[in-house]
C-alpha cells in the first residue's frame, strides 16, 4: 500500500496555516457507506489536512492543483472521490479513471490502496508498468478495468497498441508530477493527454511547483481548486518524530564513517541514499564487505531484481538498502527506522522526500546526513526550507563503538536471564566452578557471547573534521569565507598578483552562482584554502577566479570532474578575447 494510504501521521493533521484542525470525520465529508466501512477497517479515524481540503471539491467534480509533501495522505485524497464518483453501470470495460505515477513501485502501491478502499464497490484496478510481463496486462485490459494506475511510458505503449482505450475516462490524476517531469516524461504525458476526453476531471499533485508544473496546470486544468499542504512542525512541547543529525566527514572516510554510525545506531532497517547508480553499487559492495546485509536499488536493475531486493528487505534477510532517489520513490517499508543521506541533497525538496520515509504513523525515525566540510551552506539552506534544526554530531570513536557493543551484549544477556530457560546449562557452570572462580566463568561466557555477536571493533580512527572556516567546531557567521560583493571578492594576505592565475568558469549570475559557491567548490575539491583565493568576478554567463598559479592546473582538473551547484561546467585559464 502506498505511503499515503497508511494510517494518517499525527504530525500531518494540521491546517495549511499550521494550526491544529482535527475537527471533522470522513463521514462529514459526504463519503458513501462502503468507503467509510473500508476506512474504518483500515484503521483510519479522521482525515488528514489534505484530505479535508481536497475531497469536497473533487466530489463536486472540480479540477484540483495540489502541492503536498510525501506522507500527507494524498493518495486517499484523490482516490476516495474517484471511487465515490464511479458510475454503477460500468459494462463498457473501458477505464473510468487513469492515474499516472513516476515509478513502478508507486504504481503498485497506489493500485493496492485503491483496491482496499474500493473492495466493497467491486472496483477493478490494474497497475501497468515496464518490467512486468505485458501478456497479463493485455489480458486484464481486454476483460475490463475501472481504474488504471500506470507509468507514462507503459501507458503510452498500450495506447499505441490500441489496448488502452481512454474514451470513457472521467478522471485523470497526475501524481508526483514534478518527479515525472524530472524523469523525462513530459512528452509522454502530453501525448497521453491528447487521447483523453476534453470533458473530464483533472487532478495534479506535486511536491514542488516549478514553472513547468504551473504551465502544465494552466494548459490542462480548468479553474482548479488550489491546495497547498506541507509537513508542519510538531506542536510546541512535542518531540519531532524524526531526529535529524549530520556528521562532518572527509569524502575519503565516508564509507568507514557510515559503517561506524550504523554500528552505533543499530537500525532495524535503513535506506542509504546516493546520487548515482555507480555510487550505489560501489557502496553496497563496501558495506557487504563490512558485514552488513546490504542490497542495491537503482534504475539500472530489472523489475525482477527490484522485486527480489524488496522481498529480502521486508522479510528481514537484508537490513540495509542502498538506493538512488528515483529508484526508491514511493517505497513505504514498515520496519524502516533510519534514512541516511550519503551526500547532502542538492535540493531541499529531495531532503524532505527522503526523511519523509521514516517517522510515519507515529513511528520514531532517525535521519542522518554525512556532510563534507564544504557542504555547510547546503545544510543551512535545508534548515531554512524545512524550519527544523539539524544537529551536528561528532563521528563515533573506536571507544564509543566498543562501549555501544558492550551495552548491546549486556542487554542481550539481561533479556536471556529474564526470558530464556537456562537450566540445561547449569551442569556446565557447576563443573567449571569446581576449577575456576564463578566470576571468571561468567567473564569467559560474556566474552564468548560478545564476540559471537560481532563484538570485534575496527581500530581505524576516523579524523574529526569541521566545516570549512570552522576552527572551534561551530560554523562562523559568514560561513568561513572572506566577505565581498556578489560581483567581486577581494581579500588580504594572499599571494602577489604575479603569482596568481585567472580561471574562466562557465557559469555565472544567471545560474545563481555566488562567490561562496566558487570558493566552496575550489576549497572542497583541492588543497587550496579560502585565504589563497584572489578576486572573484561574477558576470551573467561566466565567472573569473584568481587562484595561486602553482595550483591552477589542479583546480582546473578537479573542477572539471565535479559540479558547481549541481552543474557540470567549462573550466580553463582565462582568455579574455573569447569570453562568452
Amino acid at each position: 500500500m502506498s505511503s499515503e494510504s497508511a494510517q494518517p501521521d499525527p504530525v500531518d493533521t494540521t491546517s495549511p496555516d499550521g494550526t491544529d484542525d482535527d475537527t471533522g470525520t470522513f463521514a462529514d465529508l459526504g463519503l458513501r457507506a462502503e468507503l467509510l466501512d473500508a476506512l474504518s477497517t483500515l484503521g483510519y479515524e479522521e482525515p488528514t489536512a489534505i484530505q479535508r481540503e481536497a475531497i469536497p471539491p473533487l466530489l463536486a467534480g472540480r479540477d484540483l492543483l495540489g502541492q503536498a509533501a510525501t506522507g500527507t495522505g494524498k493518495t486517499a485524497a484523490f482516490a476516495l472521490p474517484l471511487l465515490q464518483r464511479m458510475p454503477a453501470d460500468r459494462r463498457s470495460g473501458e477505464p473510468n479513471a487513469l492515474i499516472l505515477v513516476p515509478t513502478r513501485e508507486l504504481a503498485v502501491q497506489v493500485s493496492e490502496a485503491i483496491h482496499r478502499y474500493g473492495r466493497d464497490l467491486g472496483v477493478r484496478v490494474l497497475p501497468i508498468y515496464g518490467g512486468q510481463p505485458i501478456a497479463r496486462q493485455l489480458r486484464v485490459l481486454d476483460s475490463g478495468v475501472d481504474v488504471v494506475v500506470a507509468t507514462p511510458g507503459r501507458a503510452l505503449d498500450h495506447i499505441s497498441r490500441g489496448t488502452l482505450r481512454l474514451g470513457s475516462l472521467a478522471t485523470v490524476v497526475l501524481d508526483e508530477a514534478d518527479e515525472m517531469l524530472d524523469m523525462g516524461f513530459a512528452e509522454d504525458i502530453e501525448a497521453i493527454l491528447q487521447h483523453v476526453p476534453e470533458e473530464r476531471q483533472t487532478v495534479l499533485f506535486s511536491a514542488t511547483m516549478p514553472s513547468r508544473i504551473d504551465g502544465m496546470a494552466r494548459q490542462h486544468l480548468r479553474d482548479p481548486a488550489r491546495i497547498e499542504i506541507g509537513r508542519q512542525p510538531a506542536p510546541s512541547g512535542t518531540a519531532p518524530l524524526v531526529r535529524q543529525t549530520a556528521y562532518v566527514v572527509a569524502r575519503s572516510h565516508k564509507a568507514a564513517a557510515l559503517g561506524r554510525v550504523l554500528d552505533v545506531e543499530a537500525p532495524t532497517a535503513a535506506i542509504v541514499f546516493c546520487r548515482s547508480r555507480e555510487e550505489v553499487d560501489r557502496l553496497t559492495e563496501t558495506m557487504n564487505g563490512r558485514g552488513y546485509r546490504a542490497e542495491a536499488l537503482h534504475g539500472g536493475m530489472t523489475q525482477e531484481q527490484r522485486d527480489r531486493v524488496m522481498g529480502r528487505l521486508r522479510a528481514g534477510t537484508a537490513d540495509l538498502l542502498v538506493a538512488t532517489d528515483v529508484a526508491a520513490r514511493g517505497l513505504d517499508i514498515e520496519q524502516l527506522t533510519h534514512v541516511v543521506n550519503y551526500d547532502v541533497p542538492s535540493a531541499p525538496e529531495s531532503y524532505v522526500h527522503r526523511i519523509g520515509r521514516v517517522g510515519r504513523a507515529g513511528r520514531q525515525g532517525i535521519a542522518i546526513t554525512l556532510a563534507e566540510p564544504r557542504e555547510h551552506r547546503m545544510l543551512k539552506t535545508i534548515e531554512r526550507t524545512t524550519g527544523q534544526r539539524i544537529s551536528i554530531d561528532k563521528i563515533p570513536t573506536v571507544a564509543d563503538l566498543r562501549t555501544r557493543r558492550l551495552e548491546m551484549t549486556r542487554a542481550a544477556l539481561h533479556e536471556s536471564l529474564l526470558e530464556d530457560d537456562l537450566e540445561p546449562f547449569r551442569v556446565i557452570v557447576e563443573t567449571l566452578t569446581d576449577e575456576f572462580d564463578v566470576m571468571e566463568v561468567a567473564l569467559a561466557a560474556v566474552r564468548l557471547a560478545h564476540e559471537s555477536t560481532g563484538g570485534t571493533v575496527d581500530e581505524e580512527d576516523i579524523p574529526q573534521v569541521a566545516f570549512r572556516g570552522d576552527r572551534d567546531g561551530r560554523p562562523r557567521r559568514d560561513g568561513g569565507r572572506d566577505g565581498g560583493r556578489d560581483e567581486r571578492r577581494t581579500g588580504a594576505g594572499r599571494s602577489r598578483p604575479g603569482d596568481m592565475a585567472c580561471l574562466f568558469i562557465g557559469v555565472g549570475r544567471r545560474a545563481g552562482i555566488r562567490p561562496q559557491d566558487l570558493v566552496g567548490a575550489i576549497t572542497g575539491e583541492t588543497r587550496v584554502s579560502g585565504r589563497e583565493i584572489g578576486s572573484i568576478e561574477i558576470a551573467d554567463r561566466f565567472s573569473l577566479v584568481e587562484v595561486p598559479r602553482s595550483a591552477a592546473d589542479e583546480v582546473i582538473a578537479r573542477l572539471r570532474q565535479s559540479t558547481i551547484k549541481g552543474r557540470k561546467t567549462t573550466v580553463r585559464r582565462d582568455r579574455e578575447g573569447d569570453r562568452e
